[in-house]
C-alpha cells in the first residue's frame, strides 16, 4: 500500500480520529453516496448501529455527536468547531436531522444511532452499520464500515475510492519495512526526509505544495497549543478533569529558567494544551490519532523552541521523516488502540517524534531508525484503558511522559552509531503479536485497567 504522509498527518476534530474522525467521514461517505445515487429524496429515515468499541466507548469519545455531524455533511477536516455543539444539541432537541444539508429525516439516539456494547463485527473493533429506509420501511442502502485507526475508514465491500486498498500510486523508492528504508537510503544516498519528499511528489504534489501543506500542519499544531494554553476550565464529559495547560504557561513565562530540566516543563505543557484541546472536541493534527495527537508537536516545539538553527524546512524534513515511520508502523503494525492497545497509538507516535528529531538534529539514516525502535520498544505492551471511555485520563498525560521519552530515545540514537540490537522491524512484530494476544479488556473498551480501578468522581 502506497501510504502519503498527509495519510497519516490530518487537520481534524477531537477526541479520538477512531471513534470521533472515522465515524464523522464515514457517516459522511454514506449520505453523500445517497447523494450522488439519487437515493436522497427518497430516504425517510437512517440508523447507524455501532459495534464493539465504538459501542463500548463511543458515548465517552463524542462517536454520536461524529455520526450527526458526518450525516448533516460535515467532515473531520472542515467542520466548524465552534458551532459544532449547538448543531448537535438542537438535532436532539428538534428529533431531525438535516441529511447531507439537504434531506429532513427524524433522528433520535437510541433509535436511529445505537450503541451495541455486546457485539463485533468481524474484521475489526471499530465496526459500524449505516442503513436508510424509504417511508414504507423497505431498505435503500446498507453499508458497513470500519474506523480502523488515525482516521482512516474501510468500506466493507465497495471498491476503488471508497476503499483503502493496496494503492496503485507507484513511488520512486518504494519501502514497507525499516529494513527496506534503510536500503533504499544507501542505494540513493538520500536522507529518509530526502527520500520521503521524492515519494510525495508521486501523490501529484510539487515539493512548493508538499512544503505548504507540511507548514499548515505545523500552524494548526501551534494554533491547538495556543488555545489549550489560554482556554480555562473543565473538560467535558463528567469526569471534571480541570486543564493544566494554563497554568503551567502562566508559570513557565514568569520563573527563571535555573533548573537544567526547564526545556522539559516546556514539553510536557505543550503536549497537555493539545491533548486538552482533543479531549475538548477542538481541532487539532491527527498525528498519527488523536489519542496521541500531543505527542509530534510538543516534540516539534521543543525543536522550534530550543534546538539553535531551527527553521521551517527542518520542520518539513520532521514532519517528512515521522510520516516515514508511521508508514512502516501502518504497514506492519496497527495505529489503532483498539486493535493493539495504546502501544499502537502512544508507542507509533513517539516513534515517530523521536525519528523526525533525530533527523533534525544531524542523525544518519540508521541513527533515525534506532531512534523510532526505541520509541516503540519502550512503550511495547501499552493497555488502551480510558478512564470513563474519554480520551483524558491517563491519556494526556500519556502524551506529556511519551513526548519527553521521545527526545530521550533521539538522544541515546544521536550518541550511538546506528547500530543497535533489536531492529525496528522486530519491534513493531513484537507490538502486532502483543497487541493480537492482549485481552480485548484492555483495548479500547474500558473495561480493564485504569478504566475500572479508578473511581469516577
Amino acid at each position: 500500500m502506497a501510504i502519503s504522509v498527509f495519510d497519516l498527518f490530518k487537520i481534524g476534530i477531537g477526541p479520538s480520529s477512531s471513534h470521533t474522525g472515522g465515524p464523522m467521514a464515514a457517516a459522511h461517505r454514506f449520505a453523500r453516496g445517497l447523494r450522488d445515487d439519487g437515493l436522497l429524496e427518497k430516504t425517510a429515515s437512517v440508523q447507524v448501529i455501532l459495534y464493539g468499541s465504538l459501542g463500548l466507548t463511543g458515548k465517552g469519545h463524542g462517536s454520536d455527536k461524529a455520526v450527526i455531524l458526518g450525516l448533516e455533511g460535515d467532515k473531520p477536516e472542515l467542520v466548524d468547531v465552534g458551532t459544532a455543539d449547538e448543531r448537535v444539541a438542537r438535532v436532539r432537541e428538534r428529533g431531525v436531522l438535516r441529511l447531507f444539508g439537504e434531506r429532513e429525516v427524524p433522528f433520535a439516539v437510541g433509535e436511529h444511532l445505537v450503541f451495541e456494547r455486546k457485539e463485533s463485527l468481524p474484521h475489526h473493533p471499530n465496526g459500524m452499520r449505516f442503513t436508510a429506509r424509504d417511508a414504507d420501511g423497505t431498505e435503500l442502502r446498507e453499508k458497513v464500515y470500519y474506523s480502523v485507526g488515525g482516521g482512516f475508514v474501510v468500506d466493507e465491500d465497495a471498491t476503488g475510492a471508497d476503499r483503502i486498498k493496496p494503492d496503485d500510486t507507484v513511488v520512486p523508492h518504494p519501502f514497507a519495512t525499516g529494513a527496506e528504508l534503510l536500503d533504499q537510503t544507501r542505494e540513493t544516498g538520500l536522507s529518509i526526509s530526502a527520500l520521503m519528499l521524492e515519494n510525495e511528489q508521486a501523490f501529484g504534489r510539487d515539493p512548493a505544495q508538499i512544503r505548504a501543506l507540511l507548514l499548515r500542519l505545523w500552524a494548526v499544531m501551534r494554533e491547538s497549543v495556543d488555545r489549550g494554553c489560554s482556554r480555562e476550565g473543565l473538560l467535558p464529559g463528567g469526569l471534571k478533569v480541570r486543564r493544566r495547560a494554563p497554568h503551567l504557561h502562566r508559570k513557565l513565562v514568569t520563573e527563571a529558567a535555573t533548573d537544567p530540566l526547564h526545556a522539559m516543563d516546556w514539553v510536557t505543557l505543550f503536549a497537555l494544551a493539545v491533548n486538552e484541546e482533543n479531549a475538548a472536541g477542538g481541532r487539532i493534527v491527527t498525528a498519527p490519532t488523536n489519542g496521541a495527537a500531543g505527542i509530534v508537536p510538543a516534540v516539534l516545539h521543543y525543536y522550534d523552541r530550543f534546538v539553535p538553527g531551527a527553521s521551517d524546512d527542518g520542520i518539513v524534513r520532521f514532519l517528512l521523516t515521522a510520516g516515514a515511520m508511521g508508514v512502516i508502523i501502518k504497514e506492519n503494525a496497527s495505529i489503532s488502540g483498539a486493535e493493539v492497545g495504546c502501544q499502537g497509538e502512544v508507542g507509533s507516535a513517539c516513534a515517530m517524534a523521536a525519528a523526525g528529531l533525530t533527523e533534525v538534529l544531524g542523525g544518519t539514516p540508521e541513527q533515525v531508525e534506532n531512534a523510532a525502535e526505541i520509541g516503540i520498544e519502550h512503550n511495547l505492551g501499552l493497555t488502551c484503558d480510558p478512564v470513563g471511555g474519554l480520551v483524558q485520563v491517563p491519556c494526556i498525560e500519556r502524551n506529556a511522559v511519551a513526548s519527553i521519552k521521545a527526545i530521550s530515545a533521539a538522544r541515546i540514537a544521536l550518541r550511538g552509531d546506528g547500530r543497535h540490537f533489536v531492529p525496528l522491524d522486530r519491534a513493531l512484530k513484537t507490538m502486532r503479536d502483543t497487541g493480537r494476544d492482549m485481552l480485548d479488556k484492555y483495548k479500547e473498551t474500558s473495561r480493564g485497567g485504569l478504566a475500572v480501578n479508578v473511581i469516577e468522581c
